[in-house]
């Protein structure tokens, strides 16, 4: 369930920071009752972050198959790198 706290809570950094490390989930911030900010650790941000990148290869990915991009054999591509690196 998400964090959901006032920006006057913000005043106590501590508590804010402890709660997004134990929960490694954002906390939402509202001002006068509306969303405002989103606060999170930057373990998760990272996480985040590397999940966007993964998610946008494999979009750019599936594209470039539909679009008629050349589909390789995995086994047979790791084994010419393997062969032309010494591996």
């Amino acid at each position: 369930m998400p964090q959901i706290r006032p920006i006057t809570d913000l005043r106590n950094t501590n508590e804010i920071s402890e709660l997004c490390h134990a929960k490694k989930e954002p906390v939402f911030i509202t001002k006068n009752g509306y969303g405002d900010l989103v606060v999170l650790s930057i373990e998760a941000y990272e996480e985040l972050i590397e999940t966007l990148h993964t998610d946008a290869a494999i979009r750019d990915a599936e594209q470039e198959i539909s679009a008629g991009g050349e589909l390789l054999d995995a086994r047979e591509s790791l084994s010419s790198l393997r062969k032309k690196h010494s591996l």
